[in-house]
């Protein structure tokens, strides 16, 4: 007579140790970047969420040193790639060279692994190159995995994208897909610091050398603080929230005021309320919380649907941006 197996239990996070660890990681990224506390603790947002993120702003705003700064910190490996207009899909992805075999005798080829096969990926100036080569991420970021030459290799985990958009050169760029765009999980506006965090920045560097900063976290660790982020609770009222927030973002949909259906063409699909979920979980996390609350879902509300929400003509030419609208629907929803 068969019997059903006990399933596992799922062991329970030390959240004090989670917590802690958290609060060094950010205390150290602190000794390399100046201000953008509030881009640390979305980009941070984002990692715990194994999210990927668009960082939207112009260049000098240490982007690429965050990223960098965060991969070291995190003892994950990290690539940086240029987009440029004649960027191809195999410069990202890697191919097969022929090669000759040590004994000269045999050719055979051999796949040269391409800067995607690393932790965090800085997809620099990603609107820079043409639509075939930026869907060569799409495979990339959804699936994890790469297909070239007829094979499927899997890329390491954790496997996270930061892509870079400057938003005042739009000459010669390639908006991105809506299909990509909802890939991300975060879409973030970059600012420029205040006068005395700029200030700081200029002391701090003035010797020619950025701090130095200590690999906090040992391989499979970072993969534990994601997964006490995922076991973290949400409150059932918390959870309609966000229902009641994303389907009041669809012209369509019954719950959508006039305001909406005058200003917006197209609303969010069900992967922000996915990730309006999954983000507000682990902020409350980063934050010290022991669950999410009204407070952490309109902290992820901008990230997550800044992208996701497509203005109409009436809202362009009103002066009505995505920014306003959100202001608005998250207003209504208290």
């Amino acid at each position: 007579m068969s019997t059903t197996p006990t399933p596992t239990p799922t062991p329970v996070p030390d959240w004090e140790q989670v917590r802690e660890t958290l609060q060094n990681i950010r205390t150290e990224i602190g000794r390399v970047i100046v201000g953008q506390d509030e881009i640390v603790e979305e980009l941070l947002t984002c990692l715990l969420c194994n999210g990927h993120t668009l960082l939207v702003g112009v260049p000098g705003l240490a982007k690429t040193l965050l990223i960098n700064t965060l991969g070291r910190i995190l003892g994950l490996s990290f690539h940086r790639i240029q987009f440029t207009p004649d960027l191809m899909p195999t410069d990202i992805l890697g191919s097969e060279i022929l090669q000759t075999h040590t004994d000269g005798l045999r050719r055979e080829f051999e796949f040269v692994h391409g800067p995607v096969f690393a932790n965090l990926i800085l997809a620099d100036e990603i609107n820079r190159t043409p639509p075939k080569t930026q869907s060569a991420l799409l495979e990339a970021m959804q699936e994890k995995q790469v297909t070239v030459a007829g094979k499927t290799l899997e890329l390491p985990s954790p496997f996270i994208v930061f892509a870079t958009r400057n938003p005042i050169e739009q000459e010669g760029t390639y908006p991105l897909p809506e299909a990509q765009l909802d890939r991300f999980l975060y879409s973030l506006n970059i600012r420029y610091p205040s006068r005395e965090q700029e200030k700081q920045i200029v002391k701090q560097t003035l010797g020619g050398q950025n701090a130095k900063v200590d690999a906090l976290l040992k391989p499979g660790e970072l993969e534990a603080l994601q997964a006490a982020a995922a076991a973290a609770p949400l409150p059932d009222q918390v959870l309609d929230m966000i229902i009641n927030l994303v389907h009041a973002t669809r012209p369509g949909s019954e719950t959508a005021d006039d305001y909406v259906k005058h200003y917006v063409a197209w609303g969010a699909g069900p992967r922000a309320s996915q990730n309006l979920a999954r983000a507000a979980r682990a902020l409350a996390l980063l934050r010290g919380k022991s669950t999410a609350t009204a407070e952490e879902l309109h902290a992820v509300a901008g990230p997550v649907l800044r992208h996701r929400i497509v203005p109409n003509y009436n809202a362009v030419g009103e002066g009505v941006d995505v920014e306003a609208i959100i202001a608005t629907l998250l207003k209504r929803l208290d």
